[in-house]
C-alpha cells in the first residue's frame, strides 16, 4: 500500500504521493484549517487591529450566522467583544510592565489565613467569645467547624507552620 501522509491540520490521512501531497497542502480546506490552527497563537493586539478594519457583517448581525464563517470578509465582533479585547490588550500591557502585576484576588494570602486560624486557636485554648467578624471568618473558613471546637488537634489536622514541618517534634502524636 504505500508510505500514508498524515496532515495534523485537517485531522486526515492519504497515501503519499507527490502528486496528493501537492494537491491536498494547496486546498481550501487545507488553507482553512491550518489558519484556524495559526490564528489561536496570534497576538490580541494583531486581532483587534485587524477586526477594526474591518466593516461589520450584516449577515451575521441579522440573523447571528453566516454562511462564510471564519474566512468571511467581514467582522463578526460585537463592540462588547472588541471592549473585552481592548480590556485583554490592557492587562497584558500591564503584566509586561510590570511583572510582579496580578489581578487583584479576593482571596486572603497564605500568612494571613494562618495568623487568622492562630487567633482562633488561641481563643478556643483561652475560653473566650470570638468577635462576630471573626464568628463570620470562622463561617466562611474552608476548615471544618466541628474541628474549631476542638482546642488540640493533632498536627496532621493543623494547617502547615510557615517554616514548615522539618523543625516539629512528633513525640505527642498516637
Amino acid at each position: 500500500m504505500g508510505k500514508r501522509y498524515y496532515c495534523d491540520y485537517c485531522d486526515r490521512s492519504f497515501q503519499d504521493t507527490l502528486h496528493n501531497r501537492k494537491k491536498h497542502l494547496n486546498g481550501v480546506q487545507h488553507q482553512r484549517a491550518k489558519k484556524a490552527w495559526l490564528d489561536v497563537f496570534r497576538n490580541t493586539a494583531a486581532i483587534l487591529q485587524e477586526e477594526r478594519s474591518k466593516q461589520p457583517c450584516r449577515k451575521f448581525l441579522q440573523t447571528g450566522q453566516c454562511v462564510f464563517g471564519p474566512s468571511c470578509r467581514y467582522s463578526h465582533f460585537s463592540e462588547k467583544d472588541m471592549k473585552a479585547l481592548e480590556q485583554q490588550i490592557e492587562e497584558e500591557r500591564w503584566q509586561e510592565m510590570d511583572p510582579d502585576y496580578d489581578k487583584v484576588s479576593d482571596e486572603p494570602s497564605v500568612d494571613e489565613w494562618l495568623s487568622r486560624m492562630e487567633k482562633k486557636r488561641a481563643a478556643m485554648r483561652v475560653g473566650s467569645v470570638l468577635k462576630p467578624e471573626e464568628k463570620r471568618e470562622a463561617e466562611s473558613s474552608d476548615q471544618p467547624t466541628f474541628l474549631l471546637s476542638i482546642p488540640d488537634l493533632p498536627p496532621s489536622l493543623l494547617p502547615p507552620q510557615p517554616g514548615g514541618w522539618r523543625g516539629t517534634s512528633h513525640s505527642e502524636w498516637g
